[in-house]
């Protein structure tokens, strides 16, 4: 019986989170405890990459933590961005967080609908003249710098921000209890391995969301007992729900 669940993302903002419906539905407590966590690069290490933030005319955002680093490096670098620069961003709720640095109606901030890269591109393909600076984790792959050679538009990434394990102290590898893990990245899954690396998995269970986060669970020698999406559960809560239900039947 699944009492005890670490769910691998920060803790909800919103009491009215699903997470804590499970509790009142299946009697399950969830831990909010993540794997990884996010640094910014130094302006020593940033300039090592000879990028000039003023040679470019527009930015592309897909994360809160590369706004952060973007306008964290330009202000230890020293760099007045311009009032006219553009932002493209995935989806909307970045594209507000850009607010904490500017004032949002006095600039050209452009998202997507789809939360994806796939999604902003045609917005982008609309400004062809404009030179693209994509800030990025240190962990990536090429999708997007191919996206944006196929729509021909002048473009060049760069390293901002690193993914690092954020390491289980002591006390918390004595305290380990749970039933059930919940991962969302293939950095989380990697994380967890390095901690516990001579976990035996026994009757814990193990959810992932994403095809990649599946796959590496099963690559670093785990069990896999849940995955999500699906058609019928787009989201981690509805399968983890469903998937409860079905172990108190």
């Amino acid at each position: 019986m699944i009492k005890k669940i670490l769910v691998s993302q920060p803790k909800p903002t919103s009491e009215k989170s699903p997470y804590y419906d499970m509790k009142e539905q299946y009697g399950v407590d969830c831990v909010f405890r993540p794997f990884f966590k996010v640094e910014g690069v130094s302006s020593k290490d940033f300039r090592q990459q000879h990028v000039n933030l003023l040679d470019y005319t527009a930015v592309v955002f897909t994360s809160r933590h590369a706004v952060d680093n973007y306008f964290k490096l330009a202000k230890e670098l020293r760099v007045t961005i311009p009032e006219d620069m553009k932002y493209f961003c995935v989806i909307e709720a970045i594209a507000l967080y850009i607010q904490k640095y500017v004032q949002y109606r006095k600039r050209k901030v452009f998202f997507g609908t789809t939360g994806k890269i796939d999604g902003l591109v045609p917005l982008m393909a609309k400004h062809k003249a404009e030179k693209y600076l994509v800030p990025l984790s240190d962990v990536h792959d090429d999708k997007i710098s191919k996206l944006l050679d196929e729509n021909h538009l002048q473009h060049h990434e760069c390293v901002m921000y690193r993914t690092i394990s954020n390491d289980f102290t002591d006390e918390e590898k004595k305290a380990f209890d749970f039933d059930m893990l919940v991962f969302f990245s293939p950095t989380g899954v990697k994380a967890f391995k390095k901690n516990f690396p001579d976990l035996e998995q026994g009757d814990i269970k193990i959810g992932a969301f994403g095809p990649a986060t599946a796959k590496t669970v099963k690559e670093v020698g785990l069990r896999l007992d849940l995955q999500a999406p699906t058609p019928k559960f787009p989201s981690m809560t509805e399968a983890l729900k469903d998937f409860l239900k079905g172990q108190r039947r």
